[in-house]
């Protein structure tokens, strides 16, 4: 992991994309206009990392930030990496690819930094991203397999389409068994972690094979018991001189992750990217003096997301 300057500027090295920034800003906005907005305002701050998916429905309001940006001068594509995620109803390996070069038109982008399998759960193909049976039950598909999945991706490395793919709401057993057949090891992979849900035995895996690990829900999304609100948190930002939200955001960097944080305030944006090291003692104390245990969203167990994160 190196960093230039200061922490927010932070990159972490991956075997296959040279480095990823470890600060990105995610694109989970329900409403058009105030994607496009949040995203420039990402943009100006400072922000070089966008996350987006095909699930979000907004890449287009994306990739017009994104145009903006280029033809004002402020950004050039070089500097920018742009992740986005193949749904699950589009795991048939005949279906990876149209669901790419669609997701490329409406960023306006020729080639994805890193496109990444949302979760490892395939639903039933077809255009309803939310397939129900007639008792509310999500339609999976049992006729493809995770590796299948893979193998498309990584053709699409192959053909130079995009520079690395990874993998999102995975658990460790599931990644073990991609990284060991994979042709092309995964670049990063994507999971809810925050203080409550360090996931240190994942981060230490993905470290041993060069793969950023992602934290998203990397506040704690606002849900209760609160991130934010833990004693151990707030009483180092008092010291620190520093909000909680820059506190947990600086502990993530520190520890070798990269962050996922949303909003649509640009001065709550701006205050994710202004982030600067911790103390060592106080790193410590996040990990040793924070024994609250939770997970916020049960996406590993079932491919169906289990919030929607309010912006703040």
């Amino acid at each position: 992991m190196t960093t230039s300057n200061a922490l927010r500027y932070t990159r972490i090295s991956t075997h296959e994309s040279g480095t990823i920034p470890a600060a990105g800003f995610g694109t989970l906005i329900p409403d058009q206009n105030a994607t496009k907005q949040a995203t420039r305002a990402a943009l100006e701050a400072g922000f070089r990392h966008l996350d987006c998916a095909e699930r979000y429905r907004n890449e287009a309001a994306v990739g017009e930030a994104i145009q903006d940006a280029f033809e004002a001068g402020t950004l050039r594509r070089e500097d920018l990496f742009v992740t986005t995620k193949l749904w699950n109803t589009n795991h048939r390996p005949e279906r990876v690819k149209p669901a790419f070069d669609a997701s490329r038109r409406r960023l306006q982008l020729d080639t994805i930094d890193c496109y990444i399998v949302h979760t490892p759960f395939a639903f039933q193909p077809g255009d309803e991203q939310d397939p129900r049976d007639d008792r509310g039950r999500v339609i999976y598909d049992r006729g493809v397999t995770l590796l299948e999945t893979w193998r498309a991706l990584e053709r699409l490395v192959d053909d130079g389409l995009c520079k690395s793919i990874g993998l999102s709401d995975i658990t460790l057993e599931k990644l073990r068994e991609i990284v060991a057949v994979a042709r092309i090891r995964p670049a990063m992979v994507q999971v809810e972690s925050h203080p409550y849900l360090p996931e240190w035995d994942l981060l230490e895996f993905c470290r041993e094979h060069g793969i950023v690990l992602q934290a998203f829900a990397a506040l704690g999304h606002a849900m209760e018991p609160s991130v934010l609100a833990d004693p151990v948190i707030t009483a180092i930002a008092q010291r620190v001189h520093k909000t909680p939200a820059q506190v947990a955001l600086a502990w993530a960097v520190q520890r070798g992750t990269a962050f996922l944080t949303t909003s649509t305030k640009p001065q709550r944006i701006q205050e994710s990217f202004d982030i600067s090291a911790l103390p060592e003692d106080a790193m410590e104390e996040i990990r040793n003096r924070i024994t609250t245990s939770v997970r916020f969203n049960a996406v590993v167990e079932t491919g169906v997301p289990g919030f929607i994160p309010r912006a703040r």
